[in-house]
């Protein structure tokens, strides 16, 4: 199992969560709204005038065969809307009750 945390720019959360229906994967917790700074490229979200855009985060522990689909989908997106921002990262799960 993985746990992977997505931030992600406000405008991707719909599609983001109907992909994971796609992909059947059913759990998933998220945050609203999210503020940060990318560390590469992209613009700061900070819901301030200056900065109006507002991340979202989403949180979910998929089986291992969902990782690599989902994990394509969000960089295929991200490279379609580069200065929106999106982030994945996937870690290990040791055990879950």
């Amino acid at each position: 199992m993985k746990a992977v945390m997505i931030i992600l720019d406000q405008a991707h959360y719909d599609d983001i969560t109907n992909q994971l229906s796609k992909l059947n994967i059913r759990g998933f917790t998220s945050w609203k709204p999210v503020y940060g700074r990318g560390s590469k490229t992209g613009y700061p979200h900070y819901g301030t005038h200056a900065w109006p855009s507002l991340n979202n985060a989403i949180l979910t522990v998929v089986e291992d065969h969902h990782l690599k689909p989902l994990l394509r989908f969000l960089k295929e997106l991200d490279d379609q809307y580069q200065n929106l921002g999106l982030r994945a990262f996937a870690w290990n799960i040791e055990d879950m009750i």
